[in-house]
């Protein structure tokens, strides 16, 4: 009898839509600069992810997910807005020395605010990058929709995993980390490491989640591992900083890449830590749990990347608009409500995200959002699944490029100029983009470059600077 009433509460769940007292409590956790190739459940033979790779087991492994942009800022501005690279509000790293084009404003509707208004109550831990005090103030998460916020406001100050301190809200939170400081953005690394930052977001992102076990809850849970202390790579030689070497101290690796590892399994226990405590809790069977990664992944830390390969079978890192600076992992856990060991090809990005919550919480997807809910592929309806037509990135360092995604097969990328021939690849005979095939396929080509030409919205802050690739004498 019982089994008999679990089948019916599944067949329930994939037949009708979810009542309001039945709005489930939504967990995204997202990994910074992680790769596709770095978990074991997605190919990493090196590095132990156990408890991700349970996750997957039990869940949904998502094979053809996308992140917003290959860099953070523009990544995690599509994830809130729900909008492509093209019209999101932030569509690049701009830094302090224009802050404000890497703040959310005030008319941006972020979907942290979509469920804060349907009833929801919502915290921002770890890395922002969306707003800071100052000229982006208006970017603050309490402005953006978060009711609670621990953790950096600006991604320089989070390359430091010891800081000197946190926010909290709006107010500094010290630590007893000693630090060096580099320059005037919160940057520098430890000289005496004692508070490792992501073992405090972990603790608090377990107290959030145990003082509101008895209403819907929406946890944004940033961490800022594996990425790298860029400013002590370049003082140290060594970005990798954590507080040990964990199961790799006995490796006879260089300490970069034992620091990298241990960074992935540690993360890999923050998560474990977290589902665990939903069912003690007794909440897994309410709670939505997606874990994912902002982009590729980097090589800013000195370690190897070929002893790691951590694109997996991709080409590209971080900064590149091939599949390894943009696929990610991307896993769905909800017990007795997503079926188990089960994975998808369905093509989605992170502006999803937006339709897929209002869906969940009984809201609803605010206009002019490029968003298509993924409830279907969660509940196991693939034929009533909608897909996009394209999916759009662009990057803004080292001249303009564009890239679109069409039919969730042909690749197309454009730089140098605005009328530039269009690189093509065939994604479904060519995943690691080697392959140019205009030639063969003139008319994709062609539809994509005329989709590049309008695809994105003007913006005063992000104009496209294209540049010619320099010629190489040989």
């Amino acid at each position: 009898m019982k089994s008999l009433l679990i089948s019916l509460a599944i067949v329930a769940f994939v037949g009708s839509p979810l009542s309001a007292e039945e709005k489930p409590n939504l967990i995204w956790i997202m990994a910074d600069d992680l790769g596709y190739g770095d978990l074991g459940c997605y190919g990493q033979k090196e590095i132990a992810t156990p408890q991700l790779d349970r996750m997957a087991r039990e869940g949904l492994r998502f094979t053809h997910f996308y992140a917003g942009a290959t860099v953070c800022a523009p990544s995690r501005s599509v994830l809130m807005t729900g909008q492509h690279h093209g019209h999101t509000r932030v569509r690049g790293n701009a830094g302090q020395s224009n802050a404000q084009a890497q703040a959310l404003r005030p008319d941006d509707t972020t979907v942290a605010k979509v469920l804060q208004q349907a009833g929801y109550r919502t915290a921002l831990i770890g890395k922002w990058g969306l707003g800071d005090v100052g000229a982006a103030a208006s970017g603050l998460p309490r402005k953006q929709g978060f009711d609670e916020f621990f953790g950096y406001l600006n991604q320089v100050h989070a390359h430091n995993h010891f800081p000197d301190f946190l926010w909290r809200n709006e107010e500094k939170f010290p630590l007893s980390n000693k630090i060096t400081a580099v320059g005037e953005n919160g940057g520098g690394y430890a000289t005496d490491a004692r508070q490792f930052a992501d073992d405090l977001f972990t603790d608090a992102a377990l107290k959030f989640v145990a003082d509101n076990k008895s209403r819907p809850f929406f946890l944004y849970w940033n961490m800022v591992i594996p990425h790298a202390n860029n400013e002590r790579t370049r003082a140290l030689k060594n970005g990798a900083h954590v507080p040990d070497f964990g199961p790799y101290a006995d490796k006879e690796w260089p300490d970069p890449d034992k620091g990298q590892a241990a960074m992935i399994s540690r993360l890999d226990g923050y998560v474990g830590r977290m589902l665990a405590a939903l069912r003690d809790l007794g909440l897994a069977e309410k709670t939505l749990v997606i874990f994912t990664s902002d982009n590729g992944p980097h090589n800013e830390s000195n370690h190897s990347l070929a002893r790691f390969n951590p694109s997996g079978p991709f080409t590209g890192i971080k900064r590149s608009l091939t599949d390894g600076g943009i696929r990610v992992p991307f896993i769905a856990w909800w017990p007795r409500r997503i079926a188990a060991g089960n994975e998808s090809d369905h093509v989605a990005y992170f502006g999803d995200w937006m339709a897929t919550a209002a869906e969940l919480a009984g809201g609803k997807t605010p206009a002019g959002c490029d968003s298509i809910s993924f409830v279907p592929t969660l509940e196991g309806k693939p034929a009533a699944q909608k897909t996009h037509e394209f999916l759009y990135w662009e990057f803004h360092e080292g001249g303009f490029k564009q890239a679109a995604l069409y039919q969730g097969r042909w690749k197309g990328i454009r730089s140098g100029k605005p009328d530039a021939p269009i690189v093509l690849y065939d994604q479904q005979t060519d995943v690691a983009e080697k392959t140019n095939v205009a030639a063969q396929y003139p008319e994709i080509a062609a539809k994509i470059g005329a989709y590049l030409a309008q695809a994105r919205a003007p913006s005063e802050d992000w104009v496209p600077i294209w540049q010619t690739p320099k010629k190489v004498n040989k």
